[in-house]
């Protein structure tokens, strides 16, 4: 029997020889779950780092995107309502009523209607002989160059489709040439409608996202 068997222990249980093996606990479980335990640790890490990035990046592009809609659509200022010439009231324009057409009586009756309306009644009468039956429209307003921004537009408003011309007089008065076309002054109701449209227009929407 070999010195290295405890006693009582013989047959399979003796060891025999100058070497033997030495009692040690298995490490390949323990290498195997350290393994995966860094695996999993180094899986966390590379997916929180692809986040962060898709993160910086999407957040840059939906800045860009959010700043380029901000420049390019603006909120759209109020309506403005454009500035309105002083112009004339009815009773301080003066009115010359004259017939440039064959049918009689016409000056007259649209001069009673005009007076109606509050205008001023000046002279009523025939046309010069520069104007009588040379009248082919409705009608033609006379009146001096300052009158286009004044007595035209608001004298305009009673008989639809009457053209403009100016003369050198020095007054303020204008003239009214009933034409061949004439039928009748425009309606008191639309002639009142087209005044208030002159004096307050419509506001004007500036700027649309």
């Amino acid at each position: 029997m070999s010195m290295l068997t405890p006693p009582g222990m013989g047959g399979k249980y003796r060891i025999t020889g100058d070497v033997y093996p030495r009692m040690r606990r298995p490490h390949r479980r323990r290498r195997i779950i350290l393994a995966a335990a860094a695996s999993v640790v180094v899986l966390g890490a590379a997916g929180w780092g692809t986040l962060q990035l898709v993160d910086v990046f999407s957040g840059d592009e939906g800045k860009k995107t959010t700043a380029g809609k901000q420049a390019d659509c603006k909120p759209a200022p109020k309506a403005t309502t454009p500035p309105v010439a002083a112009l004339p009231k009815p009773g301080q324009i003066t009115v010359n009523v004259y017939n440039a057409t064959p049918r009689s009586g016409l000056a007259k009756t649209t001069a009673d209607e005009l007076k109606k309306r509050g205008f001023k009644v000046g002279k009523v009468g025939n046309a010069p002989a520069a104007f009588d039956k040379k009248v082919p429209g409705a009608g033609l307003l006379l009146g001096a160059p300052t009158a286009t921004k004044g007595a035209f537009p608001v004298l305009g408003t009673q008989l639809k489709g009457a053209t403009t011309k100016t003369d050198t007089r020095g007054t303020a008065d204008v003239d009214l040439i009933i034409g061949t076309a004439f039928k009748t002054l425009t309606p008191k109701t639309a002639a009142d409608a087209a005044l208030v449209a002159l004096t307050k227009p419509a506001p004007v929407p500036t700027g649309k996202c």
